[in-house]
C-alpha cells in the first residue's frame, strides 16, 4: 500500500463478514437470466441501431455539459484534471482516503483502489471504498480522479448521521462488481456537482444507496452504467438529480425501493434494460418502484418525480410498480418509449412479497404532461390517474378487459384519447375531455358515452409503513457483525435476501 499524503487516516478495520445479496444468484436463476438476456438483446438490436444517431447526439451533449433546457459546467475528463498527488491502496477492506469524525479536503489527487470485500461490511458500512467518510466527518473533494478495480470497491462513500461528503468537478470509474460510484448509507449526506461517473461491473449503480439511506443531491455531470443490475440510480434514500445526463446500457435507469424517493429535474435519461439479476419479473422497464422485503428499505410510500428533461426507453415498459404503494409525479417531461410493445405503466405483482398481496398501487399526477402509451393494472393492483394543467393521454387502460381498480380524473383543458378499448372503475371528467377515437370505454362495467360529464371517486389505498420517511432506507443499519448483535444479514436474520434488480 502506498500512502503519499499526511492527511491519510487510520485504515478501516474489518471484524467479520456476512454474505450479502449483491451479485449473488442461484444456478437456476442464472440460467433463466441468460436465456432472457439473449432473447431481449435480439429483440432490441434493431431498436439500438435505429437510435444510434440519437445516442451520439446525447453523448455529445454530455461532453459539452449541456442538458435539455439548460447549460451546465463542462463535464470533466480524467485527462483534463491536473494531478499533483496519487494516493493508492491495495489492501482488502481498507480505504485510500478516510475522514473519520474530522474535516478534510482533497483536490487534484488521483485515487487508485484495488482489493476486495464481501457483504454487509462493504454495502452497509463502507469497507473497501476508495474514499470513505464516517462518524460525522466532513469531506470536501474537488478536481480528483477515482479509479477502483475490486469487488465491493465503491468510489466515494458517506456513512452515518451527520456525515457529509461534498464532491465536485471530478471523475469516478469503477470496474468491479458491487462497486457504485457514489454510495450513501446510515443517514449520511452526499452532495455532488459536475461529475463524470462510469461503472462497468454488475450491481454497480452510478448513484447508489443501501441500508439506512440518507440524502443525496447531484447537480450536473454525466453518469453511465454498463453492468447487469446496475441502474444509474438505485435508491433506498432521498435522491435528487438536476441538470444531468444519465444512461444505463443493460439495466433500469432508476430503481426506487420502499419508502424512499428519486426526483429528476431537467435530466436527460436513456435506459436500455436488457438484462436481469433474477427471474422474479418477466418485464423490462426504465423505472422500477418496488419493495424487495430484504430489510434494506422501510415499507411505505415510494415516490418518483420528473420535472422537465427527457426519458428515452429502448426496451420494455416505462414504469413498473410492484409490491409497494407509489406516487409518480410528471411535469412537462418528454417521455418516449422506443419499444412499440412496451407500455407506459405496468402495476402488477412479481416475485417480491407475498402472493396475492404484492401488487402495485399507484397515484400518477400529470401536470402539463403528454403521456403516450398503454397502462396495465392487474387484479391485485390499483391506479389513480390525474391529468391536470393541459395534460394529454393517448393510450388504453386494461385493454384486454376489466382487471384492477382504476380511477381517472381529467381536469378541464386536459384530454384522454383512447387507442384501444379501456376498462376502468371510476371516472371524473367534463363533457369534452375524452376522445373515444372509435373505441369503447367501460366505467365500472357500463359503457361511457362520449361527451358525457362524469363524477367518480378515487381508489382508497392503505399505505403500509414500517418507519418514518425521509431517506432512511430500512432504518439505521444493524450493529456490525462481531459487535455482539449476532450475524444480521440483509434479511435481518442472517439469511440471504431476495434477489434485487439493482443490488
Amino acid at each position: 500500500m502506498k500512502k503519499t499524503t499526511a492527511m491519510m487516516a487510520a485504515s478501516f478495520m474489518i471484524m467479520s463478514l456476512v454474505l450479502g445479496g449483491c451479485g449473488t444468484t442461484s444456478a437456476a436463476s442464472a440460467a433463466t437470466t441468460a436465456a432472457v438476456e439473449t432473447e431481449a438483446q435480439e429483440q432490441t438490436e434493431t431498436t439500438k441501431n435505429d437510435t444510434a444517431q440519437d445516442s451520439a447526439v446525447q453523448s455529445d451533449a454530455a461532453q459539452n455539459g449541456t442538458t435539455s433546457g439548460s447549460t451546465t459546467a463542462k463535464i470533466p475528463s480524467a485527462e483534463e484534471i491536473e494531478i499533483t498527488e496519487t494516493i493508492e491502496n491495495s489492501t482488502d477492506e481498507e480505504h485510500a482516503i478516510t475522514a473519520d469524525g474530522e474535516e478534510a479536503s482533497y483536490s487534484n489527487v488521483a485515487v487508485v483502489k484495488t482489493g476486495d470485500a464481501e457483504g454487509d461490511e462493504a454495502d452497509f458500512y463502507g469497507a473497501n471504498a476508495a474514499i470513505y467518510a464516517t462518524n460525522g466527518g466532513s469531506l470536501t473533494l474537488s478536481e480528483i480522479t477515482v479509479n477502483t478495480d475490486g469487488k465491493h470497491a465503491n468510489g466515494v462513500f458517506s456513512y452515518g448521521e451527520g456525515t457529509t461528503v461534498n464532491i465536485s468537478d471530478s471523475v469516478i470509474e469503477t470496474s468491479g462488481n458491487c462497486s457504485g460510484g457514489l454510495m450513501t448509507t446510515g443517514d449520511g449526506t452526499m452532495n455532488a456537482s459536475n461529475l463524470l461517473i462510469h461503472t462497468t461491473g454488475n450491481s454497480s449503480a452510478a448513484i447508489r444507496s443501501d441500508r439506512g439511506g440518507g440524502t443525496v443531491n447531484v447537480t450536473g455531470g454525466s453518469y453511465t452504467t454498463e453492468g447487469t443490475g446496475s441502474p444509474v440510480i438505485y435508491s433506498t434514500a432521498d435522491i435528487t438529480v438536476s441538470d444531468a445526463v444519465m444512461e444505463s446500457t443493460a439495466s433500469q435507469g432508476v430503481v426506487v425501493e420502499g419508502q424512499n424517493s428519486v426526483t429528476l429535474n431537467n435530466v436527460n435519461l436513456t435506459a436500455s434494460n436488457v438484462t436481469k439479476n433474477s427471474s422474479k419479473s418477466e418485464w423490462y422497464q426504465a423505472v422500477m418502484i418496488y419493495q424487495s422485503m430484504s430489510g434494506d428499505a422501510d415499507e411505505g410510500l415510494a415516490s418518483f418525480a420528473m420535472n422537465g428533461g427527457t426519458l428515452t426507453n429502448l426496451n420494455g415498459d416505462i414504469f413498473f410498480v410492484n409490491n409497494t404503494t407509489a406516487t409518480i409525479d410528471l411535469t412537462g417531461a418528454t417521455i418516449v418509449n422506443q419499444d412499440s410493445e412496451g407500455v407506459f405503466l405496468r402495476a402488477a405483482a412479481a416475485g417480491w412479497g407475498s402472493e396475492g398481496s404484492n401488487g402495485g398501487h399507484v397515484t400518477m399526477n400529470a401536470s402539463g404532461q403528454n403521456i403516450d402509451g398503454d397502462m396495465i393494472v392487474d387484479d391485485i393492483s390499483s391506479l389513480n390517474l390525474y391529468l391536470k394543467d393541459s395534460s394529454s393521454f393517448s393510450g388504453a387502460i386494461n385493454s384486454d378487459g376489466e382487471s384492477g381498480d382504476v380511477y381517472v380524473e381529467i381536469e378541464d383543458g386536459s384530454t384522454w384519447t383512447l387507442t384501444g378499448d379501456s376498462y376502468i372503475t371510476s371516472l371524473t371528467c367534463s363533457a369534452g375531455s375524452i376522445n373515444l377515437n372509435g373505441h369503447k370505454l367501460y366505467v365500472n362495467g357500463e359503457e361511457y358515452a362520449e361527451g358525457t360529464v362524469s363524477e367518480g371517486e378515487a381508489i382508497v389505498v392503505e399505505t403500509a409503513s414500517s418507519g418514518s420517511h425521509g431517506g432512511h432506507g430500512g432504518g439505521t443499519p444493524p450493529e456490525k457483525p462481531g459487535s455482539g448483535s449476532g450475524s444480521a444479514g440483509p434479511g435481518g436474520d442472517g439469511s440471504e435476501p431476495p434477489a434485487k434488480p439493482g443490488e
